[in-house]
């Protein structure tokens, strides 16, 4: 007999968007200490889950979560993903984004976020400035990115912002597995 894992089932507004060329203007500096560092050769499972938790724990941040240790790191040892990290000038964690290269020429902004404790710091802009930077020295010919209601709401202001356009936008509805332990707004709940 199967019996199905319990899960909360929300429903969320996915807008996809794209970048055909490199935006133009001088791209705002970090903040005075802050540098962005990509773990080389390449992230390991554990410092990508406390990533990966700690800046998606209030936005329902769960596929990865439900990914075992072996199916996580071959995503990792992909030479086509890397990770980028902010930190401070004490070494202390403050965001990271994810580049996806599986499509190339075209980059995917995989994954993109701040911790908690850097948010509202004027950081936002900046590391997301840095990673559109990164992607197009590479000499991409586009770089994608989503965002969802489930994301911080100003996720999809900051990407119109840097010079994404939107494609569409979705319902999707998502079975978030109950033992993630995940916060789920109520507004989200189906």
């Amino acid at each position: 007999m199967f019996l199905a894992e319990p899960v909360t089932r929300i429903a969320v507004e996915v807008t996809f968007l794209r970048m055909d060329r490199r935006p133009g203007g001088a791209r705002p500096a970090l903040p005075a200490g802050v540098s962005v560092h990509r773990l080389l050769p390449r992230a390991s499972v554990a410092e990508y889950r406390r990533l990966y938790d700690a800046v998606g724990q209030d936005y329902v941040w769960w596929l990865r979560r439900t990914l075992s240790d072996a199916q996580l790191d071959e995503v990792l040892g992909d030479p086509r993903i890397s990770v980028h990290v902010a930190r401070d000038a004490a070494g202390a964690d403050l965001g990271f984004y994810e580049l996806d290269r599986r499509h190339w020429p075209t980059i995917n902004l995989a994954y993109f976020g701040l911790l908690p404790g850097a948010i509202g710091q004027g950081l936002g802009m900046a590391l997301l400035r840095h990673a559109i930077g990164a992607a197009w020295n590479e000499g991409c010919a586009a770089l994608t990115v989503n965002t969802c209601t489930a994301d911080h709401p100003r996720a999809l202001p900051n990407y119109d912002a840097a010079g994404f356009r939107r494609l569409r936008t979705v319902r999707e509805e998502w079975p978030v597995p109950d033992r993630l332990g995940l916060p789920i707004p109520a507004r989200l709940r189906i």
